[in-house]
């Protein structure tokens, strides 16, 4: 069926021109199968030692810093940023995960870890249940050449996708290293 199928007789007006301001930019696109490899293993942890959400925040903050993925300047800021995110809605999303995710200043691409708390910490998640597996994403407030914002969605449904599946959040539980945490972000990505 033509896509104009049934507006025969309909009037249209043309609407303008559409303008943009310089040229056009190639879209960035990140492959679906690379998302893992924004998770560095020396950002990661398998056992966060933290008692509670803000100073588990705090440690995966320190971690990044200490990873040289953020830059020591930015990491006062970024844990106030975080913590005020939490205090807005809690990014425990239930089954024990916590996805916290903010624009940070100062960055021109998307820093991730992935962090596991074995006990687990009260998070005030959805389901009321601790958290245990903890995703953090942090990202440009801009686009830049290294930051597509519709990847970035993508890359957060992704990320949401595993959060739902009971073998990941297992399979991070049991993690002995900081690389099997990301090679297994590796094995769970689509082939």
């Amino acid at each position: 069926m033509p896509a104009f199928a049934g507006l025969e007789g309909v009037q249209l007006r043309p609407l303008g021109v559409l303008a943009c301001p310089g040229p056009l930019k190639p879209r960035m696109s990140t492959n679906l199968m690379s998302w893992w490899k924004q998770f560095k293993p020396k950002a990661c942890s398998v056992k966060l030692k933290a008692d509670d959400k803000r100073s588990a925040l705090a440690e995966v903050v320190t971690n990044l810093v200490s990873a040289g993925l953020l830059e020591a300047s930015l990491e006062e800021i970024t844990l106030r940023v975080l913590t005020s995110r939490e205090e807005l809605a809690s990014t425990g999303i239930g089954m024990g995960v916590a996805i916290p995710h903010v624009k940070i200043d100062g960055i021109s691409e998307a820093i991730c870890c992935l962090s596991v708390h074995p006990e687990g910490l009260d998070w005030a998640a959805v389901d009321g249940g601790p958290v245990q597996v903890l995703f953090t994403v942090l990202r440009p407030s801009e686009a830049t050449d290294q930051h597509d914002p519709e990847d970035h969605l993508a890359m957060m449904r992704w990320v949401a996708g595993l959060a739902r599946d009971s073998d990941f959040r297992s399979f991070a539980c049991q993690a002995k290293t900081r690389t099997d945490l990301v090679n297994l972000l590796k094995e769970m990505s689509p082939s």
